[in-house]
């Protein structure tokens, strides 16, 4: 059967990480893929490695060949490709396990030729995330070669692991990586395809751990010369791009911006800063999960997992829109259809604590993405009449859709879900179809059923006993 993807990995003496990259590509949600190792010829175990994959996972096809680069590699793979799409990665990065998956969703719900995702930068132990487009709807052509005109020579353009392509494209222009020249290859590789695409989608979710460095020109034993050469080349490659995705006139106006190309290009090899604002510890970029409770029996440990579950897939929606797992936690909370009447019921709701649930509110409410009101009674005096402004627990203004009625000294509260918010309900509405999907994968209908049947006498079971509170 045909693959959906094809994850190609060109690999030369990568023994020490080899297996990271491969693991952490093999342990996709996503599943439809056909994943070519290109054994570049390496000296070390790497050959052997890949064949030990392949005898253990169909999906995984093995191109031995004699050393003749990272570009040639890769060609050779494009050329056994199967899948409707491309990825690539580095042998000695890896990906998160929901990569693949957010690459083919994106691509298929916006129509999009390609999709260009954030990534992790990652040196030693610490790591920052690196992207460059904010916009959130399907870009054209001109419109994405605006965005990196503003950064140039920036690697989010550059690479070729940031991004998924349409292998039909590839194809239909013969694309291929250019073995003449060891600088820029894959971002003329990107030039070209862009001139063919029509529409351009960014990915806000970081999917990839870039961790190699990779070596300048001159270690790669490039002349001066040479270097002077293959940047020109790449350079007149990027200024012609550009001469034929605008007009003459808008040429002329951007034409000053192009040229930053020579500028920005002058350090070797495009890296990103090795560790860019913000910077976390390797590991601190997801959610916790303690392994003994989630193998582990007893009602406790079922709620454990299931929490734990629907916090991995938050955690998606919650780095795509550059919120915390708590924020977009809480945002789920506000979208389930249950009328809450005041901040110590839909703090208890979302199992935080008062001051947290003041805090995530305000946060969430100066990024207009809810709008929070307070409920007068119908004596006419407010909550704030009522309380001093002085009590900690009550000085907050709050967001989104939630009504209320008083209850003694508790203020009723009304929480409005804004319009900037709506990109972000369908990424959580998207995180609980994954959700659901996890917990019943390989369930018949009549599973279903049945489930459906048992988990309503256990509602209604639990709701007789809790109403007697």
């Amino acid at each position: 059967m045909t693959p959906t993807v094809s994850i190609i990995v060109p690999i030369y003496n990568a023994e020490k990480h080899l297996a990271r990259c491969i693991d952490s590509i093999l342990n996709q949600e996503y599943t439809d893929f056909e994943l070519l190792l290109v054994n570049d010829g390496s000296t070390d175990s790497c050959g052997s490695i890949c064949d030990s994959y392949a005898e253990q996972d169909s999906r995984v096809r093995v191109i031995h060949k004699e050393n003749t680069g990272v570009s040639d590699s890769r060609n050779q793979a494009i050329d056994r490709a199967r899948g409707t799409y491309l990825q690539f990665l580095d042998s000695d990065d890896w990906i998160t396990p929901d990569a693949t998956k957010l690459f083919v969703r994106a691509a298929e719900e916006h129509c999009c030729d390609l999709v260009i995702a954030d990534f992790y930068r990652v040196v030693g132990e610490r790591l920052s995330q690196k992207g460059d487009i904010e916009e959130d709807s399907v870009m054209t052509r001109e419109e994405f070669a605006s965005h990196m005109m503003e950064n140039p020579a920036d690697f989010y353009y550059g690479v070729l692991w940031n991004k998924l392509y349409r292998r039909e494209i590839v194809e239909k222009y013969r694309l291929r990586m250019d073995v003449t020249i060891s600088w820029c290859e894959d971002f003329m590789f990107n030039l070209e395809y862009i001139r063919h695409g029509k529409a351009f989608y960014a990915l806000h979710a970081p999917i990839y751990y870039y961790v190699k460095t990779k070596g300048s020109l001159a270690s790669q034993g490039a002349s001066i010369t040479n270097t002077v050469r293959m940047k020109l080349m790449v350079f007149e490659y990027y200024n012609n791009f550009y001469k034929q995705v605008f007009d003459e006139t808008d040429y002329e106006k951007k034409r000053l911006q192009v040229y930053r190309f020579l500028v920005d290009a002058a350090g070797d090899g495009m890296v990103p800063p090795a560790i860019l604002p913000g910077s976390k510890k390797l590991g601190e970029e997801h959610t916790k999960v303690c392994s003994e409770a989630i193998a582990g029996e007893g009602i406790l440990m079922e709620v454990y997992r299931n929490r734990k579950l629907l916090e991995y897939y938050l955690e998606t929606a919650a780095r795509k829109n550059g919120l915390t797992v708590a924020e977009a936690s809480l945002l789920f909370c506000l979208s389930q259809p249950h009328q809450i009447t005041t901040r110590a019921e839909l703090a208890d709701f979302a199992n935080v604590s008062r001051r947290a649930l003041s805090l995530t509110l305000q946060k969430l409410s100066a990024r207009g993405l809810l709008k929070v009101e307070e409920i007068r009674r119908t004596d006419g005096t407010s909550r704030a009449d009522r309380i001093p402004p002085s009590d900690p627990a009550e000085s907050t203004a709050d967001p989104q859709a939630f009504g209320s009625v008083s209850r003694s000294r508790r203020r009723q509260i009304r929480i409005t879900l804004l319009p900037e918010a709506d990109q972000i309900m369908e990424d959580l509405a998207a995180a609980q179809n994954d959700y659901d999907h996890a917990r019943f994968k390989d369930f018949s209908e009549e599973d279903l059923v049945q489930y459906a049947l048992l988990s309503e006498k256990m509602k209604e079971n639990i709701q007789t006993v809790l109403e007697r509170v």
